[in-house]
């Protein structure tokens, strides 16, 4: 009865509320359920920020009556698509409960096998102190990469604690803070080695023990710097005492899953990559160094920041534009949980069970290939059982487990310490059954009390001694650590981050609930076809659906970020044009208005660049005159639709139609999409392949620094070229070898953009983009007259993203673009994109998924500090010391002495500068960090004993 009062009551209410004068928010559409039975779970709601209301006043705000129109003075009319192309007749809409019972029955078509595969690819146990407050954390996934360390001082000592791992369990003299995965780390190693050698040693030796998915990827590398590569047997050269460092190694690398990452049916994993002293600052990837604060106080940035490759364009040495730092993160904690003395444990266990085991196959006749030397693995031959290896996989397969494909006679188990007593039966079980020997016994084998391989390889030196590594082991002290690095961190759970070209938009909870279920976690990306049809019906999907929205013929989801994307996408071209005795052409043409353009160099391609006119368009008139100059040479003509400088240009389609007349390929760039999807396409706009970033326009989130995910979208002539897999059928009938270590890239993460698009719908995903440019547009509004907005079309309206140039106020004041960006800290907001594409500007983006709210109070900051910016101008506030100069302000400073203070303004003034600030603030830990220090003393592990004892 009490529960029908409350609902008779809240019905009373609701038919009473006056709401057309009540200033109360909607839900971001205000349609009404068509029957009882509809869902009102919808995802389109809660995902765009603004309600029809909101969206009514930005739209009258900028002179239109509706949203069609605005949208038609916004995008060039000759390139739209009909709205059915991409709608909810095309991309049904699911509720978010309807997509977790859709996942549920996907996931449960996956067949748990447990896998003893190997091959780089374990079942990592991951604590559940981490997966539940780091992995499954908003505060940790939504940061972006830490280029603001003020407010990311969190995650950077988090990535300080994987870098000391990797070079104390290595004994090298630097690690950066991660690389995409194990073969493409070894890929930018064999580069590295390359550039070292001033690119005049060509020859590159690889053993034939290194696991497939990475010499394939090698291959992929070689040919675009012409790298002759010979795989051969280097067994000899790799029996040394101690670790790698210890015994002059150059380059180390390798996979961190094993530390507490799921297998995820192939990633995303965090590569790891240490070098010698010397090479320190050619080591591709981030790097994360100790440095100092204005205060003298140690604070962690990236170090080197001008070595981010794709932003330097022809100039790159790397294929790098992102890292791993979720899983890098997730690694470290794991080691910080179990420290030296618990991964010895570890190691011990999973090396006896391995020695249990070999006893028991030998003593049924079986012969270990291996077993003068092992430490996890063994390759067991079957034949004097065995007519064939199928008869073993199917007698595992009894068993529920799956075991390595060595060939016809041979088959490969690979422990870890997620293997059980029942485990181990299991396994044992299997080797009874093909040796039609009775059921197992434990009780007769013996208990291991040593390593089984040579005494000199047991690793003498210690490991892993800085305190926090030996500190925090009950769940008590992790979870305090956990949570005190993350409230150091300025997130997506905090504020808006508008980094332009970045799309930071919601990373919604109901998208991310089935990444960490076992049915999508737990499966190994080498297990059977049969074994994953939910895997495989997921990724058939989301390729299906990416090409709708691309207007493309075939999609390759296994470049596992946006510059793989790239590459890959331009490797199969130069793959396409081989094929047609075009393989002498060699240059690439790329507007100064372009994103990254490193991987035009990787794919071996000579970079020429076109000129822009000062609206931001593109000059046709120079990219014709270049395309005929290089006309018999042209391979390709990389463009970023719409462009970095913020606008949809008119001549996009007549740019690609000269391009195709001069006989190139056209790879438009999709680091943009989010202001494309539903209105054009990059196929209407005449490009034959582009990547997108799921990590930007398809919501995984940017996880402080990686994962990403980059597939590409082709042409129908470019598909027989898509990537392939050593190991896994993927890919066309001509296909390029892999780009990736695993057949389907980072897999598990794909299911984040799977579940965004089915949840929105064509209908939603459409709807986003204009709210998107809705957005951008009302933020340049409100910032007119305050800064210098640089680039707009003719009708004066910009894309999904806006660049203000602040070089007046360099010459006015001395202000330059760190100092706003510094200052918004303050403000309690993540800076926009700085000094780029253009080094006096700042590149703002809002996304669809902020409020009318947060986008005036983000503006609101940006007028203040422009206030501020004009006492400075004026001489109020001295050019030297100011409230620009001296941000940001962290609470540690809002303490000192009035003495210490010495500054021409309140403390009020530099911590509370708007109303809202004293409700909901979020503090920068540290005051500005100096960038010169860092790189001029490159500190880049833990504080040791002694430093944390004297701190």
């Amino acid at each position: 009865m009490a529960t029908l009062r409350i609902a008779s009551t809240l019905l009373r209410q609701s038919a009473a509320r006056p709401i057309s004068v009540l200033p109360i928010r909607g839900l971001a559409t205000a349609k009404s359920p068509v029957n009882l039975f509809e869902s009102l779970d919808t995802f389109t709601d809660r995902h765009i920020g603004p309600d029809d209301n909101e969206t009514e006043f930005m739209l009258s705000q900028l002179g239109f009556d509706s949203m069609e129109s605005f949208l038609t003075a916004t995008v060039p009319p000759k390139i739209r698509i009909a709205n059915s192309t991409v709608s909810n007749a095309s991309i049904p809409a699911l509720s978010e409960t309807e997509l977790h019972a859709s996942a549920k029955r996907l996931g449960q078509k996956n067949e748990q096998f447990k896998s003893f595969i190997g091959m780089g690819y374990h079942n990592a146990v991951v604590p559940p102190v981490i997966l539940r407050n780091v992995m499954e954390n908003p505060a940790w996934y939504t940061p972006y990469t830490p280029y603001q360390p003020e407010i990311a001082q969190g995650r950077l000592e988090s990535l300080v604690n994987f870098q000391t791992m990797i070079m104390s369990l290595t004994s090298m003299d630097i690690s950066n803070a991660s690389l995409l995965d194990e073969a493409t780390a070894a890929a930018e190693a064999m580069v590295m080695a390359y550039v070292q050698s001033n690119q005049k040693k060509k020859t590159f030796f690889v053993d034939k023990a290194v696991l497939p998915q990475t010499i394939s990827v090698l291959k992929t590398r070689a040919k675009g710097f012409g790298i002759h590569l010979v795989v051969g047997d280097a067994v000899d050269v790799l029996k040394h005492d101690a670790p790698p460092g210890e015994w002059g190694a150059d380059i180390v690398l390798g996979n961190s899953a094993r530390f507490g990452v799921p297998a995820g049916y192939g990633g995303p994993h965090g590569a790891f990559f240490a070098v010698t002293e010397k090479l320190k600052r050619k080591m591709p990837g981030r790097l994360i160094g100790r440095s100092k604060d204005t205060m003298g106080n140690p604070a962690y940035r990236l170090a080197l920041q001008t070595r981010e490759q794709h932003i330097r364009r022809e100039k790159a040495t790397s294929n790098i534009c992102t890292s791993q730092a979720l899983l890098a993160n997730m690694a470290a904690m794991y080691a910080v949980y179990h420290g030296p003395v618990g991964l010895e444990r570890i190691a011990k266990k999973v090396h006896f069970l391995t020695q249990i085991l070999k006893f028991s196959v030998e003593r049924l006749g079986f012969r270990v290939i291996n077993a003068s030397s092992y430490f996890d693995t063994l390759t067991i031959d079957i034949s004097k059982h065995c007519a064939n290896a199928e008869v073993m996989h199917a007698a595992a397969a009894l068993q529920g487990i799956n075991l390595r494909r060595v060939d016809n006679n041979t088959v490969g188990v690979t422990l870890d310490e997620s293997v059980s007593q029942e485990d181990l039966l299991s396994i044992m079980r299997a080797f009874h059954i093909a040796a039609s020997h009775p059921e197992p016994n434990f009780a007769d084998l013996p208990t291991p009390k040593e390593p089984a391989f040579p005494h000199q390889l047991i690793r003498e030196s210690e490991f892993l001694q800085h305190p926090v590594f030996n500190k925090h082991h009950s769940e008590t002290e992790m979870l305090r650590y956990i949570f005190h690095l993350a409230s150091k961190d300025l997130g997506l759970v905090h504020a808006m981050i508008p980094l332009g070209s970045c799309t930071m938009k919601l990373n919604s909870t109901s998208s991310m609930i089935p990444l960490t279920w076992p049915e999508f976690g737990g499966i190994h990306p080498f297990a059977p076809h049969e074994q994953v049809e939910g895997y495989r019906k997921i990724i058939k999907e989301l390729e299906d659906d990416l090409c709708k929205i691309t207007g493309f013929h075939a999609c390759s989801v296994q470049p596992n970020s946006g510059a793989a994307g790239e590459y890959a996408g331009l490797t199969v071209i130069r793959a396409y044009q081989e094929s047609r005795g075009e393989g002498h052409r060699d240059v690439c043409l790329i507007p100064v208005s372009a994103h990254g353009t490193n991987p035009a160099v990787m794919a071996g391609l000579k970079v020429v660049p076109v000129k822009t006119h000062a609206d931001g368009n593109l000059d046709l008139e120079d990219l014709k005159a270049k395309a005929e100059k290089y006309k018999d040479n042209l391979a390709v003509f990389m463009i970023t639709y719409p462009s970095t400088f913020g606008v949809f240009e008119d001549g996009v389609a007549d740019a690609c139609k000269i391009i195709h007349d001069c006989g190139g390929q056209v790879y438009l760039d999709g680091a943009n999409l989010n202001a494309q999807v539903g209105l054009t396409n990059p196929a209407v706009c005449g490009g034959d392949v582009c990547h997108l970033n799921l990590h930007k326009t398809f919501a995984i989130p940017h996880g402080g620094g990686g994962p990403g995910v980059g597939p590409i979208c082709v042409a129908k002539h470019l598909a027989p070229f898509l990537p392939s897999h050593p190991l896994v059928k993927t890919g066309g009938s001509a296909a390029i070898d892999a780009v990736s270590a695993a057949p389907f890239g980072s897999a598990s993460i794909l299911l984040i953009s799977w579940a965004y698009i089915k949840m929105l719908g064509g209908n939603g995903l459409s709807e986003s983009t204009n709210v998107a440019l809705l957005n951008a547009n009302y933020m340049a509004h409100r910032l007119a007259g305050h800064y210098s907005l640089r680039f707009k079309n003719k009708n004066g309206r910009v894309a999904h993203e806006l660049l203000i140039d602040l070089a007046e106020f360099d010459k006015a004041a001395g202000l330059k673009v760190t100092d706003f960006a510094k200052r918004l800290q303050d403000y309690g907001f993540h800076p926009p994109t700085c000094s780029w594409p253009i080094s006096t500007c700042m590149l703002i983006e809002p996304t669809e998924s902020e409020t009318l709210e947060e986008i005036d109070r983000f503006c609101d900051a940006m007028i203040q500090i422009r206030n501020e910016a004009e006492d400075i101008i004026t001489g109020k506030q001295p050019k030297d010391n100011n409230l620009l100069k001296n941000a940001p302000h962290p609470l540690s400073l809002m303490v000192v002495s009035d003495k210490e203070w010495n500054r021409p303004y309140t403390r009020e003034e530099a911590a509370y500068p708007m109303p809202w600030l004293r409700e909901k603030k979020f503090w920068p830990t540290v005051s500005r960090i100096d960038d010169a220090y860092g790189d001029l003393n490159l500190i880049c592990d833990c504080p040791t004993v002694e430093e944390t004892a004297s701190s």
